[in-house]
């Protein structure tokens, strides 16, 4: 599966143009599509007290970020790349019509991203002492 997601890089460059574009659009996409009614969120699962819907989407992004980019000076690239992402487009959001920041999204987003990083790093402290 690694060898997938490496060879074909487009996948992961198209779900973050996808997420870009879903995150910038004044409204909800998905909403629209769904209820019909742009002003509606759909919600996976409750909110703790960070956004599960942030939380969920950069778990997936840094998940695919990682099998796509293997080698370690991509994912160091890779890591401050999802950073950056995750506080630049909640930060749009202050600029942007009918979206607002909200800190339990920047959180969540934030929060995915760290999780998938400590879990590759288990894996890799795992792997070395296996050896």
């Amino acid at each position: 599966m690694k060898n997938f997601f490496s060879n074909y890089k487009i996948i992961f460059f198209s779900i973050n143009v996808s997420l870009i574009f879903l995150y910038l659009y004044p409204g909800s996409v998905i909403g629209w599509f769904i209820y019909g009614n742009k002003n509606i969120q759909p919600q996976i699962t409750p909110d703790f007290i960070i956004s599960s819907n942030h939380f969920y989407v950069f778990v997936l992004i840094s998940i695919l970020g990682f099998l796509t980019f293997p080698k370690l000076n991509q994912i160091k690239i890779l890591i401050l790349y999802l950073i950056l992402l995750s506080i630049t487009l909640e930060f749009c959001h202050l600029f942007v019509p009918e979206r607002s920041f909200q800190w339990s999204d920047l959180f969540g987003n934030l929060i995915g991203v760290i999780i998938v990083i400590l879990v590759w790093q288990i894996k890799n402290i795992y792997e070395i002492f296996k050896k």
